[in-house]
């Protein structure tokens, strides 16, 4: 007999989570007629004896009569373990000794320091008042994840006795969090070493104040050393909602491990807000006020400044063990609206891809322009939509048909597709993706043509290299080839890993030490330029080992990955939530 469907079944448990004690005391009375209650095990007895007499004697006519709704196809094994995922270490290998080439010219050069330039070997910091660690703080759990237990102690002793946060500087709100704070939870998830969580104390103790804002939105920038929120000089005062929306799997899970429910209450606050200030479209612009805690129109897309606010609603969803049904409510609400208004498919190959909505006013009217356009961080979006449509790995592997529902077959169906298309913009003479690609539309004219003979194209690539065309070592379509795979562990899912992978140390590695980015995909030789982002670290080289690990190393129904692939567990809440 097949599974309920699965978000349907986790309606219904929520639900008894909350009403039990209301749904006994309003039981039915039993009923006073024994006759009918003497008949119905009589009854029972007579159908169920007719049952087997039938099933013994005419099989095959039986199953086609009880099929529709027992369903007696060949099911396999229970969700979860059809396929045998096992590790690729030859590949799984490599990636570690990439990662130990890439940590140890950071830690030969600029330990300690934010950030790292390979070529010119020194380290710099993001603010004059000094560094606080993001470089070696996002990258301690994938030391942990690859056994490199030397180069861990090295770093908690660091983070012991030199990581300091009493700086008076401003820093980014959204970019301490997921990197520092989010880093510092997971490394204490991982070791379980006391001095990971009591920095993390410290550090969220110090982002709290960015929460007190007159609607409660958080600031964008925070002075750690004076504990106080700062407005975005550079965007009028305004919030992104990605930064505002992508803050709440750090505080709550740091609220469970402390007991203090005010880390709790301000991040679950914010959600309360952008609920609230919802647009009809369902979607969300990429600014809001944290002054009055409206949006603000402003264009709205799936790259910078909201990716991971849509990212987040479904992992505030999985981390507290889908008990909060108002984040599925709010995540089907915008996956409705993004397939609605977003996505799109290309003109020859049928690729599907997500564009980008840009406010234009006319006549004292606002109207929306569609540009298809889309970033390189979008490539997050087809491996979360496989993520939620399982309802979290909650299915089988790969799941059936039957699992889903029509919205979660929809999502399912979408986000192969979508990986599929971020796949082919690594058609290019690096085998490496661009920052952004332009799809192509029947109205282009004919230079965009004559450019373009694809799908798809980088704007501006025949004249100065473009922004577009760069690829700073980004890790969203790694992250959704980990998750395809362990969702479906169909290998081709490996194999385009293993080619980006291979991508990246053929053009991006620097024999001295690290890694650096590149300023055009599409030309060879390459042109570097001097950084290593600390997310290479973080997130490329982790979801490219955990893509060639076993499905043992986090299995996607215990943990939920923060936006910077820091890994947190899966958690029953001790507290009433979901805006309780």
């Amino acid at each position: 007999m097949s599974q309920p469907r699965l978000r349907e079944r986790r309606r219904k448990e929520a639900s008894v989570d909350v009403n039990y004690v209301e749904n006994d005391a309003n039981k039915p009375r039993q009923s006073t007629s024994r006759i009918r209650s003497n008949a119905y095990p009589i009854a029972f007895v007579i159908l169920t004896g007719l049952l087997f007499l039938l099933i013994n004697r005419y099989p095959e006519q039986a199953k086609q009569l009880i099929e529709p709704w027992y369903e007696f196809e060949d099911r396999g094994p229970s969700p979860g373990h059809d396929v045998n995922i096992v590790a690729d270490v030859h590949r799984r290998d490599a990636v570690v000794n990439a990662f130990k080439h890439a940590w140890g010219a950071y830690e030969r050069d600029a330990f300690g320091h934010d950030e790292y330039h390979p070529i010119s070997r020194e380290g710099t910091n993001l603010s004059k008042a000094g560094g606080i660690g993001y470089t070696v703080v996002d990258s301690i759990d994938t030391m942990v994840l690859m056994g490199l237990h030397d180069e861990e102690e090295r770093t908690r002793d660091w983070v012991e006795k030199r990581l300091d946060f009493d700086r008076d500087g401003e820093y980014s709100t959204f970019e301490t969090t997921i990197r520092v704070l989010g880093g510092l939870l997971s490394a204490h998830y991982l070791t379980n070493a006391t001095i990971y969580l009591e920095r993390a104390v410290e550090l969220g103790d110090r982002l709290m104040p960015v929460f007190d804002s007159p609607s409660g939105v958080p600031w964008s920038m925070v002075n750690l050393g004076q504990r106080k929120g700062v407005p975005d000089r550079d965007n009028n005062g305004l919030s992104s909602t990605a930064e505002a929306g992508t803050l709440q799997l750090e505080f709550k899970y740091l609220s469970y491990l402390t007991g203090d429910d005010t880390y709790w209450r301000a991040a679950e606050k914010v959600m309360s807000v952008i609920k609230k200030a919802r647009i009809p479209s369902g979607l969300a612009p990429i600014f809001i006020s944290p002054e009055r805690g409206q949006f603000v129109t402003s264009g709205i897309r799936l790259g910078s400044r909201g990716d991971s606010y849509y990212e987040y609603l479904l992992k505030q969803y999985l981390q507290t063990s889908r008990r909060e049904i108002v984040y599925l409510d709010m995540y089907e609400d915008a996956m409705t609206a993004i397939h609605k208004h977003l996505l799109r498919s290309s003109m020859n190959d049928k690729l599907l891809y997500t564009s980008e909505l840009i406010p234009e006013v006319a006549d004292g009217e606002v109207q929306w322009r569609l540009v298809p356009k889309q970033d390189h961080l979008v490539c997050f979006i087809g491996g979360s939509l496989m993520l939620g449509a399982t309802d979290g790995a909650h299915a089988s592997i790969p799941p059936k048909p039957h699992e889903l529902s029509s919205i979660q077959l929809r999502d399912w169906t979408s986000g192969v597709e979508l990986v599929k298309t971020c796949m082919a913009t690594h058609d290019t003479k690096t085998g490496l993706s661009p920052e952004i690609a332009h799809f192509r539309l029947p109205s282009d004219p004919l230079s965009v043509s004559t450019l373009a003979t694809a799908d798809w194209y980088i704007k501006g690539a025949r004249g100065a290299v473009p922004y577009d065309a760069r690829y700073i070592l980004r890790p969203e379509t790694v992250e959704s080839l980990f998750i395809a795979y362990r969702l479906t562990g169909d290998e081709k899912y490996r194999t385009w890993g293993w080619g980006i992978f291979s991508a990246i140390e053929e053009h991006c590695k620097v024999p001295g030490g690290g890694y650096a980015a590149i300023l055009n995909v599409d030309a060879v030789p390459v042109e570097h330029e001097d950084k290593m982002e600390t997310f290479l670290m973080s997130e490329t080289f982790k979801y490219l080992y955990l893509l060639f690990s076993d499905s043992s190393i986090m299995p996607l129904d215990r943990v939920v990955f923060n936006t910077e692939a820091h890994p947190l567990p899966i958690f029953k809440p001790h507290i009433k939530t979901g805006f309780s």
